[in-house]
């Protein structure tokens, strides 16, 4: 990280510290400031390696449980068995994988504010959108690894890619992008909040709903018409639907297309929002 200069001054007065400005931090900075940053997390992870418990069990659990669960009704109803659900229910986790590993976040920068980190770096002449990005570096990293976990299980038990690895890079890339702009949120969600408690609780009350209101367990067709219509707007439905159709085939330009759109236009909104309640956060 590049440290503070003193200015020459007259003789007889004290030294001024050179103000640096984020602005004026150039990308290479910004680029420098993210990788040590998101080092200092990675050495946190290795010093604490219980955090990765949820990472690494969560994509097991899941499979498990609703595979065997729900499948064979689920996937009856589909005109199948469990082997058609695990077909259907992979993808959509995917999905959900992201948004889980992303309320993380919010409760980890609230924790940092918490313990006195995050004032210390703000006292560091460095860009302080650095010290989010890196958080969500981080987070991807784990998202990536729970889903790698996530596909080994399906495949373990018996899923079938029905198009081919370009779809499944393709679907895995989509879910990141995605995960990325949600983290913004929980980021702005842990940075208003006072505690992390509160924050796993908002994050909770917001998950539920749009995880299980959408496609990402079972088909919306047979869902009341009313509530057809929020899946039909939920994100998440167009995300588990794209990473679907990339995995096993089928129409997918509408469904990336709209998630794109929600991607961008959570990260517009969000990001700058996190920031600034970043730099004045008491």
């Amino acid at each position: 990280m590049s440290t503070a200069t003193l200015t020459p001054t007259p003789t007889g007065s004290a030294p001024v510290k050179a103000v640096t400005d984020e602005g004026r931090i150039g990308l290479r900075g910004n680029l420098r400031h993210i990788s040590a940053l998101a080092r200092r997390n990675l050495l946190q992870i290795k010093k604490d390696p219980e955090s990765m418990f949820d990472v690494l069990l969560m994509p097991i659990v899941f499979t498990l449980l609703f595979v065997y669960v729900f499948g064979g009704s689920v996937g009856g109803s589909m005109g199948g068995g469990r082997q058609e659900y695990l077909n259907y229910l992979v993808p959509g986790l995917m999905a959900m994988m992201g948004m889980n590993i992303a309320s993380a976040v919010g409760t980890g920068v609230n924790d940092d504010f918490r313990k006195g980190v995050m004032d210390r770096f703000r006292t560091m002449p460095i860009a302080r959108s650095s010290v989010l990005i890196a958080k969500i570096v981080v987070e991807l990293g784990r998202m990536m690894v729970a889903t790698v976990i996530l596909l080994c299980m399906g495949f373990a038990l018996g899923m079938e890619l029905g198009t081919s690895v370009l779809g499944l890079l393709a679907a895995v890339a989509l879910s990141a992008v995605f995960s990325a702009a949600i983290m913004w949120i929980f980021i702005l969600l842990g940075l208003a909040m006072k505690t992390a408690q509160a924050v796993q609780g908002t994050g909770f009350l917001v998950l539920m709903p749009l995880q299980f209101g959408s496609s990402i367990f079972a088909p919306t067709q047979t869902m009341p018409g009313w509530l057809q219509t929020f899946t039909d707007y939920n994100p998440l439905s167009n995300l588990a639907d794209a990473v679907r159709g990339l995995m096993m085939g089928g129409p997918v330009a509408h469904s990336v297309w709209v998630t794109l759109a929600w991607t961008l236009a959570i990260t517009v909104v969000t990001a700058p929002l996190a920031v600034s309640k970043f730099r004045k956060k008491t």
